[in-house]
């Protein structure tokens, strides 16, 4: 075993990994743990008893918060790069964790939620840069999908947290507890990750050009030679090169017409967020208990309900990781997104027909949808963006996806408790019909990505590369026909890079 800051080859990518992971972990635990504390003795009276309305308010100001970071981080995350900015913002949501535990006031409350959201605004925008730059081609995918596995263990964590602390409900410590518990996935990642490098795109970008090549040898550890580091080493240097001639990067490069369609693929990125958020996934994510609460289930069942559900969505998540590379982003975005839809209708009709049956179906289709979301949607719209993007456009790129994340999010949790009261098995009907439509989205208009380098990926949409086969990138037919899809001039990608040790 090694050492983080000796670690090379395969453990290497574990302790970057396992950093990434517990930055997730964190954001996981608390999008799980804010929904339980709504219904809780010692939280509503402290709190005046907010209604439905504050009560929105006062769980959605966390997401303007990550709107805030991810903001940030695309405008100066190039500069600090990846692992600085992850320090920040963990330190920045320890902080509002500290706000949130020690809160008398609903002002505190917001404050602090507001100032923990711009920490995970900035973590959950550089963390997948980060680790889909430092990641082998080969298995990017996999790395990606048992980060976010990890952001469900952080779920799990929260369920379990806040179903122990119903023993004592009418005591502060079961409220504060829960949120004062944010802080140890905060100093776990902080533990790991200023021992561990940065990315070697970052670095030729910066110009820091013997720092990269060391990192590459690190990366690739025993199982490349020196002459195969130096051949990656060039071709990310001369990818890097021919990004950066197209002009400085300013507000305008995020929607400029260019030979590398850097619009087209910022609007790619963002969009896989922006369905994310409509797929319904955090109208019940957040509110779980509430939503089990409007099944006809009582608060002990539907608190344990909320935390088997998050033990469901980590190990649909882990199976997920098996078939990501195989099957690829773009089936897994479409079929997942049917599968939603259809939970969706068959929760509206349970809960329309009411009755303990029609209810337990209902309840039971929370769960297959979890599962559907799990194997297919958790994890593509963190990646994709990562992996779609420039290099020079990486960072923004992921900042705009990760902001259009946020800010729709945002809208879902502020208006789900209202949409719940009013609407009741109607609400989940508008997710049913989104799924169906984000189904014919992802099916004409996005390409496919899975088992080519972050440098292959460039050329399908380059219109400026040479016409060249794409066998031996390891991209497959979906590849070649993402490609010609991608630019009609261009029937196959070049392979620029059919080996990497770190993509």
């Amino acid at each position: 075993m090694m050492w983080p800051s000796t670690s090379q080859g395969k453990w290497l990518s574990f302790y970057i990994t396992f950093a990434s992971g517990a930055g997730f972990a964190l954001f996981g635990y608390d999008q799980g743990v804010f929904g339980a504390l709504l219904d809780n003795e010692s939280f509503i009276k402290t709190f005046n008893n907010p209604d439905p309305t504050l009560q929105g308010h006062i769980t959605a100001i966390y997401d303007l918060g990550c709107f805030a970071g991810a903001l940030l981080t695309m405008w100066r995350g190039n500069h600090f790069g990846s692992r600085k900015t992850i320090l920040a913002g963990c330190i920045v949501l320890i902080i509002g964790a500290i706000l949130q535990t020690t809160s008398y006031h609903t002002a505190q409350m917001i404050i602090g939620r507001f100032v923990a959201g711009v920490g995970n605004g900035m973590n959950t925008t550089s963390i997948p840069v980060w680790q889909s730059e430092t990641a082998p081609a080969k298995w990017r995918g996999r790395v990606m999908v048992l980060q976010l596995a990890l952001n469900q263990c952080g779920n799990v964590t929260a369920q379990w947290i806040n179903y122990g602390m119903t023993f004592i409900s009418s005591n502060s410590v079961s409220w504060r507890f829960p949120l004062a518990f944010q802080c140890f996935w905060a100093i776990l990642a902080m533990a790991f990750v200023p021992f561990l490098p940065d990315s070697p795109r970052w670095l030729i970008m910066k110009e820091r050009n013997e720092e990269a090549l060391e990192i590459i040898q690190r990366l690739g550890g025993n199982s490349e030679t020196e002459d195969e580091n130096r051949t990656v080493h060039e071709e990310i240097r001369a990818s890097v090169q021919h990004e950066m001639s197209m002009g400085k990067i300013n507000i305008r490069s995020l929607l400029k017409s260019d030979s590398l369609q850097t619009t087209r693929r910022i609007i790619l990125g963002a969009g896989t967020q922006l369905m994310q958020q409509w797929s319904g996934i955090n109208a019940l994510f957040y509110y779980l208990p509430v939503v089990f609460a409007s099944l006809g289930v009582g608060r002990n069942l539907s608190l344990i309900l909320s935390s088997c559900n998050a033990m469901n969505m980590t190990i649909s998540t882990v199976l997920g990781a098996l078939w990501i590379e195989g099957v690829g982003r773009k089936k897994l975005m479409v079929w997942g997104a049917v599968g939603q839809s259809i939970c969706f209708c068959f929760i509206s009709i349970g809960l329309s027909l009411g009755g303990s049956r029609w209810e337990a179906v209902a309840v039971a289709f929370v769960f297959g949808y979890s599962t559907v979301f799990a194997l297919t949607w958790i994890a593509v719209p963190w990646m994709y963006p990562a992996e779609v993007n420039t290099q020079r456009m990486r960072i923004a790129g992921a900042g705009v996806a990760t902001a259009t994340n946020w800010i729709n999010n945002y809208v879902v949790v502020l208006v789900t408790p209202v949409g719940i009261r009013n609407l009741n098995w109607r609400y989940y009907l508008i997710y049913a019909v989104l799924n169906a439509a984000f189904a014919i989205i992802c099916k004409v208009f996005y390409v496919e990505t899975a088992r080519l380098s972050l440098e292959q990926i460039d050329n399908i949409f380059d219109r400026s590369a040479p016409i060249e086969s794409i066998e031996g990138a390891g991209g497959g037919t979906d590849n070649e026909k993402a490609a010609s899809e991608a630019l009609p001039s261009v029937l196959h990608v070049p392979n620029r890079h059919s080996k990497s040790s770190c993509n």
